[in-house]
């Protein structure tokens, strides 16, 4: 669904007056930073309920004509990066109380900002009811596990940064932003452990709830980072894989997760134009 399309029904605009305060919202927190830490914090929560109201505006379809004489759920690539986004911040939100991230802040704040520009111009497409109970469940383990990955990929990329800065500093003392590079290290694996915990609940829903089992890209490529990330663990359970080599396997996981579901949306609704399935 396009721009245009989306602004043309009432939930367009209730989506796009929401889209525009909460980026705003973002905007002004990526400006708070480094600045100012205690508005920053209450900037980005701002931000953060505005980005929840809109993706219930754009997933729940509210305010939008009924499909087929009944109300429909809307979903699609931009949402589910949407939703990733606002699990990593939220996440953030609550860690940040007990651990001092400030080199996140920045990052998160645009990432924010980003993700809802894009769920913004691209809306989710209406979904056709599911065909099992489990369904809507295997959607938020699906999702669940997205932002846990997420909030990993985000601390991987402090702990390269803080390694980089130990090894200019030559050992001199902490990293700059104040984290503990072993806290950080076992943050990073822990949330990989539970994303991959819950994304192996989501797969399992998955084969319980589909009638046909189809190897499709999003299936293929969710299969593919599962088996990653696992031997991901697996490595550095066994063999004490740390630094680049662990990190490199997350990053890695974690793309093919992307490509799985948001993948595999982006080229069926934006290159090839096809509707859901």
């Amino acid at each position: 669904m396009i721009l245009s399309s989306a602004s043309a029904e009432p939930s367009g605009l209730l989506l796009a007056a929401l889209s525009a305060a909460g980026a705003l919202a973002y905007a002004a927190a990526a400006i708070f930073a480094h600045r100012r830490p205690r508005t920053w914090r209450a900037v980005l929560v701002l931000a953060w309920l505005l980005h929840l109201a809109a993706l219930v505006v754009d997933i729940g379809g509210i305010g939008a004509a009924p499909v087929n004489g009944g109300h429909a759920a809307r979903f699609g690539f931009a949402p589910s990066l949407s939703m990733t986004v606002w699990l990593m911040i939220g996440v953030y939100l609550i860690e940040s109380r007990f651990l001092p991230l400030p080199s996140a802040q920045r990052l998160l704040s645009v990432l924010g900002l980003a993700v809802m520009a894009v769920a913004w111009a691209f809306p989710g497409e209406y979904r056709p009811q599911a065909g099992s109970p489990l369904a809507p469940l295997h959607w938020a383990m699906g999702l669940a596990s997205y932002g846990l990955c997420g909030v990993a990929v985000m601390h991987a990329v402090m702990l390269n940064r803080a390694e980089r800065q130990m090894r200019s500093q030559k050992g001199q003392g902490a990293p700059a932003f104040g984290t503990p590079l072993l806290r950080l290290e076992r943050l990073t694996f822990q949330f990989v452990g539970a994303g991959v915990v819950v994304l192996s609940i989501a797969l399992l829903l998955g084969v319980a709830f589909t009638p046909q089992w189809r190897w499709d890209h999003k299936t293929l490529f969710a299969v593919l980072g599962w088996i990653v990330l696992t031997g991901l663990l697996t490595g550095r359970r066994v063999f004490g894989w740390r630094g680049r080599r662990a990190t490199r396997w997350l990053y890695f996981g974690a793309a093919l997760l992307l490509l799985s579901y948001a993948g595999s949306r982006f080229v069926l609704e934006v290159v090839l134009q096809r509707p859901p399935v």
